[in-house]
């Protein structure tokens, strides 16, 4: 199993993260909190004090085309949302 881990950098993900110090990532469906939270210590170098996970479900997608209606789904996913102690901070783009 592979466990992969990527931030989500929205609106409303920097707006939690300014306001409460809580960062926003996008999980393997099959990872659990304790993977979550070592994975960001590993990866990031900070204390992660709380891990919130939730399954964004699938959604119905379809469109119109030349050969006709199409219809699918998205994929299932996981999102994390992981609290950092005081004074610490995770910059998403000190790797560019």
């Amino acid at each position: 199993m592979e466990i992969s881990i990527k931030p989500i950098v929205t609106e409303k993900a920097t707006k939690l993260t300014e306001a409460l110090n809580r960062y926003t990532f996008r999980v393997s469906p099959e990872t659990n909190k304790t993977q979550i939270k070592s994975m960001v210590e590993e990866l990031y170098g900070v204390k992660v004090t709380k891990v919130n996970t939730m399954i964004v479900r699938r959604k119905r997608k379809q469109r119109y085309t030349k050969g006709g209606l199409i219809k699918g789904t998205t994929s299932l996913w996981k999102k994390a949302i992981v609290s950092v102690a005081d004074g610490q901070v995770i910059d998403f783009y000190s790797n560019i």
